[in-house]
C-alpha cells in the first residue's frame, strides 16, 4: 500500500458481504463528462463493483470486493486523471472556490477591453481605404492593433485553449477546438499580413469572437456553481462530534464515525442532535422542521424519536442512539439529494444534442475548403488558408451557444422584477414543459406563520396577561400572543419559568399564571375540542382561556391556484401535516389530489411515481423537508421566507406573500422556450446561408467576424421580445 493509501485506510468501510467501500472528496469536478470519465476509469478495475460521482458534494463512493484490487491504485487511477482527492469528511464539504469564475471574469473583462479599442482602430482602417489611406499609417494601425490584441488574446483564449487541448489529448474534439483553431489562425495571419504589409488583418475579428464567447462561457459557470451548493449546505446540518455518556455517567466527546447504535448521547440546549435515536431521559422541544415541515416545535419525551440534524431549542436530553453514519435520516436525505441531482445531470439541452455533431462537422468543412481550393481551384496556400480561417469564424458556435444564455438573461430580468429570483441555469427550460404542479402547505400554499384567532372566548385583559408571559418565550404561539397584543397594555410578571414540553408559569399581580399545554393548565380532556395550534391562560382558580392560533392562506392563492388549473395543469398538495388539517384547506382549494403526514421520503417517492407515469412536476415548498422534493422534481420553486437548504434546492425563489409569482414564472418559462427554440432556428438558418458563402471564397474573414457577431447580436434582439410575450 502507497503512502497516500496508508492515509485514507481509516476511512475505508469493511462490510459483511466481504466488500470494502470508499468515500473520496474529488476536485476539479466542473460537468457530467468528468464524472463518466472517473467513474468509467474505475469501474475497469478488476473488482470493482460500483463507482459514483455527486457533483454536488463533489463525494466519489467506491465499492470494490476485498483481495481483488487495492485501494491505492483506485487511488492513483482518479488522481492520474487530473482529479486531486482527499478522505470525504463532511467538515470539509465547503462551497466550490469562485476562482474559475474570476478567472472566467479577468478573461471577459480583457477582451471586451481589447474588442473596444481593436474595432476602433478598425473602423479607422476601413475608414481609411476610402479615403486613400497610406500604407505606412495602415500597417501602424495594424501593428498597433496586434499590440493590443495578441497578450488579449493569450490570456483571454485560455480557458478555451485549455478545454481543447485536453480534448486533443483524449483523442477527442469539442465545440472549443474550432474556436481555439479561428481565434489561433486568424491572430496568426494577421500578425504575417502587418508583418508583410498587407492590406487586412483581422484582429478585431479573434478579440471579439473571445468576447462574445467568454459571455456565454460565464453566465453558465455562474449558475452551475449555485446549482452545486444544494447538498453542501444541507451537510453543514450534520455535527462533527457527539457527547456520549459512559457507563459510569462520565461525559466523552467523540467524533461521529466512533459512535455506535446503543450509545447513550446528551444534546445541550441550543444544540443539534447529532445521529438518531430515542429519548431515555428529560423533555424538551425539538425543530423538527427538517422531517416535518411544521414551524411548530416538537415536544420529546422519554420514549420520543429524535433526527440528526434536528435543533434542539429547549432543554437538554439523553437518547439512545439507534442509526448513526449512512444510516441516520439525514444521510438519507443527503442520498435522495444526491440521487434527484444526478438525474437532473441527464436532462440533455437541445444546445448538446446540436454540439455534438457541431465540432466535427466544422473541422471537415474547413479542411475540405482547405484542400478544394489549394487542390481543386489550384489557389496558393495563403488564400487557400484565409477562406479555411473563413469558414471557421463564419461557423463558430457563438450564436448557438447564447442562444440559452441571452433567453436566460433577459427573463431572469424580467422575472427579478416581477418578484422571482431565477438561480438554476436551465431552470426555466424545465418549467416550460410542466404538466403538474405540486405545492407542500405550511409556508407555500399558508403564509408559514401562526396568527391568533380573533374570535376566540378570551378578552383583552386575558390576552395582556398572557402576553406578560409570552414574552419571556421563543414559542411561535408565544410570538404570536405578542404580536397580537401591540396596542394593548402588556402586565408585568414575576419568577417566570418556561417548563420544557408544558409551557409558562410565573406570578402577575400577586396570583399564580399559567400558559400553555391544555393538561399543563388543568383542562379536562373530554371537555372540548383537542387542538395543537391552541395555548391556554389559567389564573388562580379562575376557568382556563383558550386560544386558538392558525396558519393563513396567502391572500391570492385560491385565484392562482383557479389560474393554474386554467391553464391545464394538475395541482396536487403533499404536506408533513396532519390530515385533519390538509382535509379542508385542499377542498376550499378544489384540490382533488392531496396526501398528508407524507415524510421527505415520501414526497420523493410520490414525485418518482408521478414521473414514472410520464408526468413532469414542479415541486413548490419551502421546508426543510421539502428540499429533496426540490430537487427531484422536473422543476422547483420555493418562497423567499423559506429555509436556506430549501432556497438552494429550488430552481426559483419568489418574493412577497403573494403566490402569483409562482404563475409569472410558468408564463415566462413558457414564452422563453419558445424564444430558445427560435434562436437555435436562427442560428442554423444563419450557417445554412453563411457557410457555403464562406466555402465558395465570397466571405473574408474580416466578413466572416461581422456575420458571426451579427448572429450573436440577432438571437439577443429576438430575446428581448420576451419582455412582450410574458
Amino acid at each position: 500500500m502507497n503512502n497516500l493509501a496508508r492515509n485514507f485506510s481509516a476511512f475505508i468501510e469493511v462490510g459483511d458481504d466481504q466488500t470494502e467501500r470508499l468515500n473520496l472528496m474529488v476536485e476539479n469536478v466542473s460537468c457530467a463528462g468528468c464524472m463518466g470519465k472517473i467513474e468509467r476509469a474505475l469501474t475497469a478495475h478488476p473488482g470493482v463493483i460500483s463507482a459514483r460521482v455527486n457533483m454536488s458534494t463533489r463525494r466519489l463512493a467506491v465499492a470494490w470486493r476485498t483481495g481483488e484490487t487495492e485501494p491505492g491504485t483506485l487511488i492513483d487511477t482518479v488522481e492520474d486523471l487530473g482529479y486531486p482527492v482527499a478522505p470525504f469528511i463532511v467538515d470539509s464539504v465547503t462551497p466550490l472556490s469562485s476562482a474559475r469564475d474570476k478567472e472566467l471574469l479577468r478573461a471577459l473583462a480583457v477582451a471586451g477591453f481589447a474588442a473596444a479599442n481593436v474595432m476602433l482602430l478598425s473602423v479607422s482602417v476601413w475608414a481609411g481605404h476610402s479615403q486613400g489611406m497610406g500604407e505606412t499609417a495602415r500597417t501602424l494601425f495594424h501593428w498597433i492593433s496586434a499590440l493590443i490584441a495578441l497578450p488579449a488574446i493569450a490570456y483571454a483564449g485560455r480557458p478555451f485553449y485549455r478545454s481543447a487541448a485536453t480534448a486533443l489529448k483524449a483523442r477527442a474534439l469539442n465545440m472549443d477546438v474550432p474556436i481555439s483553431l479561428a481565434v489561433v489562425l486568424s491572430a496568426a495571419m494577421s500578425l504575417h499580413q502587418t508583418v508583410v504589409g498587407g492590406t487586412h488583418a483581422y484582429f478585431d475579428a479573434s478579440v471579439m469572437l473571445l468576447f462574445f464567447l467568454l459571455t456565454g462561457r460565464y453566465l453558465d459557470s455562474r449558475a452551475r456553481a449555485k446549482a452545486r451548493s444544494t447538498a453542501e449546505n444541507l451537510l453543514a446540518l450534520s455535527t462533527t462530534s457527539a457527547t456520549v455518556i459512559d457507563e459510569g455517567g462520565a461525559s466523552l466527546n467523540l467524533p461521529l464515525n466512533q459512535v455506535r447504535p446503543g450509545m447513550i448521547v446528551l444534546v445541550v440546549a441550543g444544540g443539534r442532535v447529532p445521529l438518531d435515536g430515542d429519548v431515555i431521559d428529560g423533555m424538551s422541544q425539538v425543530d423538527a422542521s427538517l422531517v416535518t415541515g411544521e414551524t411548530l416545535p416538537k415536544f420529546v419525551t422519554p420514549g420520543s424519536k429524535v433526527f440528526a440534524g434536528t435543533l434542539n431549542v429547549g432543554s437538554q436530553f439523553r437518547f439512545r442512539v439507534t442509526a448513526a453514519g449512512e444510516d441516520t435520516l439525514l444521510a438519507e436525505i443527503v442520498r435522495l439529494m444526491e440521487a434527484a441531482e444526478q438525474g437532473r445531470a441527464k436532462y440533455v439541452r437541445l444546445a448538446d444534442r446540436f454540439a455534438r455533431a457541431y465540432a466535427p462537422v466544422v473541422h471537415i468543412l474547413a479542411l475540405a475548403t482547405f484542400l478544394g481550393w489549394t487542390v481543386v481551384a489550384g489557389q496558393g496556400w495563403q488564400p487557400s488558408l484565409m477562406v479555411a480561417i473563413s469558414v471557421l469564424i463564419i461557423t463558430c458556435p457563438c450564436a448557438l451557444g447564447l442562444a440559452v444564455p441571452v433567453v436566460q438573461v433577459v427573463a431572469g430580468g424580467f422575472l427579478l422584477r416581477n418578484g422571482v429570483l431565477l438561480k438554476a441555469a436551465d431552470g426555466l427550460e424545465r418549467l416550460a414543459h410542466v404538466d403538474t404542479v405540486v405545492f407542500d402547505k405550511t409556508g407555500t400554499l399558508t403564509r408559514g406563520r401562526p396568527e391568533l384567532f380573533s374570535d376566540g372566548n378570551w378578552t383583552d385583559a386575558d390576552l395582556a396577561i398572557a402576553a406578560a408571559l409570552a414574552q419571556y418565550s421563543c414559542h411561535p404561539l408565544s410570538r404570536a400572543i405578542c404580536r397580537a397584543t401591540d396596542r394593548l397594555s402588556v402586565s408585568d410578571a414575576s419568577n417566570v419559568d418556561e417548563v420544557a414540553g408544558h409551557g409558562l408559569r410565573g406570578i402577575i399581580n400577586g396570583r399564580p399564571v399559567r400558559l400553555g399545554r391544555r393538561d399543563w393548565c388543568g383542562v379536562d380532556d373530554t371537555d372540548v375540542e383537542t387542538s395543537e395550534m391552541a395555548l391556554w391562560l389559567t389564573v388562580n382558580a379562575r376557568s382556563p382561556v383558550r386560544f386558538i392560533f392558525s396558519d393563513q392562506l396567502r391572500a391570492d392563492t385560491a385565484a392562482t391556484i383557479s389560474a393554474l388549473q386554467g391553464r391545464g395543469l394538475d395541482v396536487r398538495i403533499l404536506s408533513g401535516d396532519r390530515a385533519s388539517v390538509v382535509a379542508p384547506l385542499a377542498e376550499q382549494l378544489g384540490i382533488a389530489n392531496w396526501r398528508a403526514e407524507c415524510l421527505p421520503a415520501d414526497k420523493v417517492a410520490v414525485l418518482n411515481q408521478l414521473k414514472a407515469n410520464g408526468h413532469r412536476v414542479v415541486m413548490v415548498g419551502d421546508g426543510l423537508n421539502d428540499a429533496p422534493a426540490l430537487a427531484a422534481g422536473f422543476a422547483s420553486i420555493s418562497p423567499a421566507g423559506a429555509a436556506d437548504i430549501s432556497q438552494t434546492a429550488a430552481d426559483l425563489i419568489f418574493q412577497g406573500d403573494s403566490l402569483e409569482p409562482v404563475l409569472k414564472a410558468l408564463k415566462t418559462a413558457r414564452a422563453a422556450d419558445r424564444l430558445v427554440k427560435q434562436n437555435f432556428a436562427l442560428a442554423l438558418a444563419y450557417n445554412a446561408v453563411a457557410v457555403p458563402l464562406a466555402m465558395a471564397g465570397l466571405v473574408t474573414p474580416l466578413i466572416a467576424a461581422v456575420a458571426m457577431s451579427a448572429s450573436s447580436v440577432t438571437v439577443t434582439l429576438n430575446a428581448l421580445r420576451l419582455r412582450l410575450m410574458a
